[in-house]
């Protein structure tokens, strides 16, 4: 989960006083709870405001041990409220802070201006107390190599994985089995309560759609609006989901390969989409052997390009990178651009231990490595881009120390309409996922983007799709269609070659995607 978002929200994190919500099966039936609101706002987002709350570690029991939740608000200014909207950006271990400002500021003025935009962290995440960090330094360079390509390289990441679980389970024993989704929706409805709302309306991002999905079915009554955009497959959570990802992630390294391969007058490496890729496999292997400036080896390499998978935006800079390197040996760009996209710092070694945590704790895993092996091999001769750094990065779960949950059936025909939002393209959460969501949730449309690609796609300067995402906030109408698909939407255009980096970040489509990370 190697996500900016809890580093880009820390000046919107100043915490008011904190109230305990009432248990979630007593909510509707009590007072609610008052939250003290105090301005935190931003440059970016001055009309921001920060409270915190207090809810039950284990819902079961109420009265036991306290956490804290962070909460962060924008109000509504128009003369009538269609009250909350909760918002969430995945992960699971994605702030959701400043996403509260930035989906305030994006929706039309008219939209925004009848919810209370609520941003929050999910327990064990950013600004909620206490935050998880397992292993501090867990992804210090250099790593060994993801590809075990013998007995020893699979010894030592095996080594990794165990040591990471281990450490979790011992600095956080008592945390663990209430760190899941269903613990977090329970917190959501606390978070309903405390907001005095008889129903909240939800627009989640990636990892965020599954999480509001679990909340319709726990809680159906008390669903306004329900928006899933980038949707995860509930059938495979989640070692499934990951291999699923391995080939569309390759898919979608290849798809830049294609885009450098247009621009050879830039990056003159070639018009051979083939060969481009090779060269790419011979700088990965030149860097196993000697990481550039001691810092980015083969596996930084890998979590450095995996990110132009969430969002093409990124692809500039990577192939610039990938050109300064191959054609005159300068490791500077790859170095910068591995330091923008693919190091981990304190945020996003939180990010991974609630990642790991929820995921670990969710459903059941492959005991012992035998399985993963044999499937990531099998992967690996169709799809070697991230095969192996995804299994590395999911195989705590293993080895993980506390019980397995249950998932959830999201099957759902008590909810009123909603409004799902999935790329043909998309990596992370592939397309089949938004199909079997559309075909679980009775009353759901599903609107297209055709041959896009990007993870997370309205709010992102596709007008088509926000006007469907609008119309639906601002008055529940949502598309209704004959075939697969309810509404189907040209994609964005693929970027151009930038002459700055600046010039590459300063859309809304860029800030959306600092907001939602990468790792679902």
């Amino acid at each position: 989960m190697r996500t900016r978002a809890a580093v880009l929200c820390a000046a919107a994190a100043v915490l008011a006083g904190s109230v305990t919500a009432l248990p979630a099966h007593a909510a509707s039936a009590a007072p609610a709870a008052h939250l003290a609101w105090k301005k935190c706002g931003t440059s970016d987002y001055p009309t921001l405001q920060c409270a915190s709350l207090k809810v039950p570690l284990d819902h079961a029991h109420p009265s036991g041990r306290q956490i804290t939740l962070a909460l962060s608000r924008v109000r509504h200014t128009a003369k009538t409220s269609q009250g909350p909207l909760l918002v969430n950006p995945g992960g699971p271990g994605g702030s959701g802070l400043t996403l509260a400002g930035f989906v305030a500021s994006a929706l039309p003025r008219r939209v925004a201006a009848q919810y209370d935009v609520i941003g929050f962290d999910p327990r064990g995440v950013g600004r909620s107390s206490p935050a998880l960090d397992c292993a501090p330094g867990h992804f210090r360079t250099v790593r060994p190599d993801t590809v075990p390509a013998t007995t020893a390289l699979e010894r030592t990441n095996l080594a990794r994985a165990k040591s990471f679980a281990a450490a979790c389970g011992r600095r956080y024993a008592g945390l663990l089995p209430y760190i899941d989704t269903v613990s977090a929706v329970r917190d959501m409805d606390s978070v309903r309560a405390a907001l005095g709302a008889r129903r909240i309306s939800y627009f989640g991002y990636s990892y965020g759609t599954y999480l509001g999905a679990v909340y319709a079915k726990l809680y159906p009554q008390r669903v306004r609006r329900l928006v899933l955009d980038s949707v995860v497959d509930p059938t495979g959570i989640w070692y499934e989901d990951n291999l699923g990802q391995d080939y569309a992630f390759n898919d979608r390294h290849r798809a830049l390969m294609a885009w450098i391969a247009r621009y050879d007058s830039t990056y003159h490496l070639g018009k051979d989409p083939a060969r481009i890729e090779a060269e790419w496999y011979a700088m990965r292997a030149a860097l196993a052997k000697k990481p550039a400036a001691g810092k980015v080896g083969a596996s930084e390499l890998e979590d450095t390009f995996i990110p132009g998978g969430y969002y093409n935006g990124y692809w500039p800079e990577l192939a610039e990178a990938f050109s300064a390197y191959v054609r005159g040996r300068n490791a500077g760009p790859l170095v910068e651009a591995y330091e923008n996209l693919g190091a981990v710092g304190g945020s996003g070694e939180n990010g991974y231990s609630v990642y790991s945590a929820v995921q670990c704790r969710d459903t059941s895993w492959p005991g012992g490595w035998s399985r993963w092996r044999t499937d990531a091999w099998k992967v690996y001769g169709k799809a070697p881009f991230m095969v192996w750094n995804n299994a590395w990065y999911n195989a705590p779960c293993a080895y993980w120390p506390t019980a397995r949950r249950k998932p959830v059936g999201i099957a759902n025909a008590k909810l009123p309409p909603v409004l799902l939002f999935q790329a043909t393209d998309d990596a992370a959460t592939p397309y089949p996922g938004g199909v079997t969501v559309h075909r679980l949730l009775a009353r759901s449309s599903l609107v297209v983007e055709e041959g896009g690609g990007n993870h997370g796609i309205t709010l992102g300067g596709n007008a088509c799709l926000d006007r469907y995402l609008a119309a639906y906030l601002a008055n529940g109408r949502v598309p209704r269609g004959t075939g697969v698909a309810d509404a189907v939407c040209r994609k964005s255009p693929d970027p151009k070659p930038q002459a700055t980096k600046a010039a590459s970040t300063a859309s809304r489509r860029a800030a959306l995607h600092a907001l939602l990370g990468f790792r679902r």
